[in-house]
């Protein structure tokens, strides 16, 4: 006797990747998906989905520093070479603005990366709820 598998319909990528990086559940992008700065639920509250077996470990954070270092960087010579300001000053601004946009980034990138786990059925998420279709 033979056991039929179910039948998983394709999951979109970009959707979502879009929904998680908006902290939203990338099932059915209405619920929130964290319940702190980084502290993902371990249900959505409005699908069901289970999130607790996610793996987005060190992705998150290396995107982050990946990101906010290709940005700072040429900014940081750019502004050195037109202005000339003290040291202190640059290392204050600069200190800030990189803290300020790893902190706004982290979440976006950890959200991206539940969402694509959840799209391409890895670490649990191949058993979760039944498939949506697309909102339009």
């Amino acid at each position: 006797m033979t056991t039929a598998l179910p039948i998983q319909t394709e999951r979109s990528v970009g959707e979502a990747m879009k929904r998680g990086a908006l902290g939203r559940c990338p099932a059915c992008g209405e619920a929130r998906i964290f319940q702190g700065y980084l502290k993902v639920r371990d249900r959505c509250p409005n699908c069901g989905e289970e999130m607790h077996h996610h793996r987005a470990d060190d992705g998150p954070a290396y995107f982050t520093i990946l990101v906010v270092s290709h940005l700072a960087a040429p900014l940081l010579l750019l502004i050195y070479t037109l202005y000339r300001p003290s040291t202190l000053t640059l290392i204050a601004a600069f200190l800030g603005g990189v803290t300020v946009l790893s902190l706004l980034l982290l979440p976006v990138f950890k959200g991206g990366f539940i969402g694509l786990q959840w799209a391409k059925r890895m670490h649990g998420f191949e058993n979760g709820a039944p498939d949506r279709p697309s909102e339009p």
